[in-house]
């Protein structure tokens, strides 16, 4: 049965929910009878999240047997409506592979070199307490080898955005400067190239970069090369607007009181805290259709395909976690390997994966924050069975 959430995205006072999710209850779209039988581990797996506390689940996945969508749980805590196979999300760190996308393609036209350092295309900014710009290269934006300091490890950004405390910020605005100046309070976490640290201060200077090198903002420039192209209608990069359009469930967090803790409407925010980290909205099907056109070779020349694939070592991630330019290559515990990233947001964890060669993908989204990552649902989908493990799990933030 397939079902659509009524979109309920206006009314900007956070509410404390004094309830939790529902029971564990599920729906999947229209598919071909061997698909179906194919991803009874992933709804079960969606079921098993729900009953573990995430309010709801969606999760697309296409196959060369077809496209299939679940879900399971609620869309909204209050109306108990279910939640719909065409939500539409905030997908936190998925937008960083958009991000590196796009520098790839200005390298692929000859207008910059992923080598070039940062100080070249944005002096002066990247400076101070150890950091030094001219020092630092665009691939380790990209690839998270810069050790360049992560502004959500800033106390007062914690305090401000994982904290009830979030609900007097939730709708301020702070440009990407505002978060690099923050960075540069801090020492880096390594010199540039000698380690690994995932930062989302990188991805603020990256899509910096890319308004420097064309004279447009990198939202225009994803719109124009990606999302147009690859017919995303779902998809948006929002800048300061507060809710989302179109079939949308609500988002609930409980911003840091642990899983006993009061349940927090975090639906409406302003994503100029993520900017070019994590703002974007999409859906499963259009994250799905990204993925696979990316690993297929629609949007990049295979050489910079090639530089995009190639990885260093996610220290602290897991075992079998690697990354590269803005994508993450995960090898799963039946061998499997898949690429994509994992997003997370107020009230929303995402995880969007494909295959080495784009024909198996899916894209799962939790309404809740509290519960972990969808990783049980990834093993489900692409190895059949739903097991623990931090393999499916990328870095967490936006």
């Amino acid at each position: 049965m397939s079902v659509r959430v009524r979109t309920q995205v206006v009314g900007a006072a956070a509410v404390a929910l004094g309830v939790l999710a529902a029971p564990a209850s599920s729906a999947s779209a229209p598919a071909a009878d061997g698909a179906h039988r194919g991803h009874r581990a992933t709804q079960r797996a969606m079921d098993r999240a729900v009953a573990a506390g995430v309010p709801g689940v969606t999760g697309r996945a296409v196959t060369a047997h077809g496209e299939w969508a679940g879900t399971s749980g609620v869309g909204d805590l209050r109306e108990r409506t279910p939640r719909g196979p065409r939500d539409r999300y905030r997908v936190g760190s998925v937008t960083k592979t958009f991000v590196a996308t796009v520098l790839l393609q200005l390298q692929a036209e000859g207008r910059l070199r992923l080598d070039d350092t940062v100080g070249s295309w944005l002096p002066g900014l990247v400076r101070g307490n150890g950091h030094d710009g001219d020092r630092i290269t665009v691939r380790q934006l990209l690839n998270h080898t810069s050790g360049v300091f992560d502004y959500l490890a800033d106390p007062v950004f914690q305090r401000h955005y994982a904290t009830p405390e979030f609900l007097e910020h939730r709708y301020d605005t702070r440009p990407p400067e505002h978060w690099v100046r923050v960075a540069m309070r801090h020492r880096p976490q390594f010199r540039p190239g000698t380690g690994w640290g995932y930062s989302n201060t990188n991805y603020l200077l990256a899509g910096m970069v890319v308004e420097r090198v064309t004279g447009h903002p990198y939202g225009d420039e994803v719109r124009r090369r990606i999302i147009e192209p690859l017919h995303l209608r779902a998809t948006s990069l929002p800048g300061t607007r507060h809710t989302l359009d179109g079939p949308a469930s609500r988002a609930y967090s409980k911003l840091s009181a642990g899983p006993g803790g009061p349940t927090y409407d975090v639906t409406e925010l302003n994503p100029s805290e993520a900017g070019a980290a994590g703002e974007m909205i999409s859906d499963s099907a259009d994250l799905n259709r990204f993925y696979s056109a990316l690993l297929r070779g629609r949007l990049l020349p295979a050489r910079e395909l090639a530089e995009m694939r190639t990885t260093v070592p996610a220290t602290g991630r897991g075992p079998g976690v690697r990354y590269g330019l803005g994508l993450m290559r995960t090898k799963l515990s039946c061998g499997t390997t898949v690429w994509g990233h994992h997003g997370a947001l107020q009230g929303s964890v995402t995880e969007s994966l494909t295959t080495n060669d784009g024909g198996h993908s899916l894209s799962v989204n939790f309404n809740g924050d509290w519960a972990g990552g969808p990783a049980g649902v990834v093993e489900a989908e692409f190895c059949g069975s739903a097991r623990a493990g931090g393999a499916a799990n990328s870095p967490s933030g936006t």
